[in-house]
């Protein structure tokens, strides 16, 4: 009797999926400020957007764009001189992120905040792991719209001094909760797995 399956080769196992550790560091920052986050290759782009904004407590209020080569995505705009496609319907999978190595990712064009992005670890998904994850970092982020890396990097001497006008001035802007040397991982990881579930 001949099998239906005859002359077809066995069924292919799908790949597990891939899980990659990235290193996030802010470029320019001294002392450096950087994350280490654990994500999965079905991400979407524009989640790892919404994950990079809770791991350095940005608030998401000016335009972002991933730098990949000649290749930008984010807030689409086509402009004289800039195109940036739209980051809302491409996977982390779609990048080859194993051969890529490393990237970009700009926010706050008039600040120009960069964060060079690099593919520390490729594995698999692991069974009751939590996805995206930050696994470590150092200092707190820049204060949104404090003026760029060098108004921040004034801000950092001016608060050292609190009883001085500069210092009191940005510890009023600040709060009384901003401490530049604290990574609050608890915290970011409780945000990231809120945003899972949204």
């Amino acid at each position: 009797m001949i099998s239906l399956l005859d002359g077809v080769g066995a069924a292919k196992k799908k790949a597990p999926e891939k899980a990659f550790v990235l290193r996030l560091e802010i470029a320019g920052t001294e002392p450096r400020i950087w994350r280490r986050m654990l994500v999965q290759e079905s991400m979407w782009l524009s989640r790892l957007h919404d994950s990079i904004q809770i791991v350095f407590d940005w608030f998401d209020y000016q335009t972002h764009a991933f730098v990949f080569d000649d290749l930008r995505m984010g807030n689409p705009v086509r402009s004289e001189g800039l195109v940036v496609e739209d980051d809302r319907d491409v996977s982390l999978a779609d990048l080859d992120l194993e051969h890529r190595g490393r990237f970009g990712y700009e926010y706050h064009f008039g600040e120009t905040w960069r964060i060079e992005i690099t593919v520390e670890k490729t594995g698999v998904i692991e069974k009751g792991q939590t996805y995206p994850q930050c696994l470590a970092g150092e200092r707190a982020g820049p204060p949104e719209d404090c003026g760029g890396l060098e108004a921040f990097h004034d801000m950092l001497v001016c608060i050292k001094e609190p009883e001085s006008d500069l210092g009191r001035e940005w510890i009023n802007w600040l709060g009384p909760d901003y401490d530049p040397e604290r990574c609050d991982l608890d915290k970011i990881n409780k945000a990231l797995r809120k945003m899972g579930k949204a």
